[in-house]
């Protein structure tokens, strides 16, 4: 799939959340919204990362960011990640990773040597209007969220 490009009008969705709920991207219009795409709950990296954006919500909010994250786990695995690590923001289930492939998060990667097709850790930045103001790719989970408030003035 494509990636997305700066100025480029960021895909819709609407996904289900961890806390039974439906999130949609429209809702959200007239704020800034950061889409964080992870591969797999609860694993050590996803953890390290959700924990950071935990960590560094206030200073975002505080800024007019939403944060979300998705993954392709189902929403019982989301609702236990949230729970064990105390999440305070929306994880959202694409457990057909449809929109992780409209946003280019989805295709071939390597792990541990070997390709194969799965998530590819990114992170798109929305403005109010809907358009992308920043896509990363092949993100590393450890010190992403810091170089992202760095590059965002937050």
């Amino acid at each position: 799939m494509a990636r997305l490009e700066p100025g480029q009008k960021a895909p819709d969705f609407a996904l289900p959340s961890a806390d039974g709920g439906t999130v949609t991207l429209q809702e959200l219009r007239g704020g800034k919204v950061v889409v964080y795409f992870y591969p797999k709950a609860s694993t050590p990296g996803c953890t390290t990362e959700a924990c950071d954006f935990r960590d560094s919500l206030a200073s975002l909010q505080g800024a007019g960011y939403t944060v979300l994250g998705i993954s392709p786990d189902a929403v019982p695995a989301l609702q236990k990640f949230t729970e064990e690590q105390a999440l305070t923001f929306p994880l959202l289930s694409d457990e057909d990773h449809a929109v992780a492939e409209a946003y280019g998060a989805w295709g071939e990667k390597k792990n541990y040597g070997k390709v194969i097709e799965g998530l590819i850790r990114s992170t798109v930045v929305i403005d109010e209007e809907g358009t992308v103001e920043l896509a990363k790719y092949n993100v590393k989970a450890t010190g992403h969220v810091e170089r992202l408030r760095r590059e965002l003035g937050v």
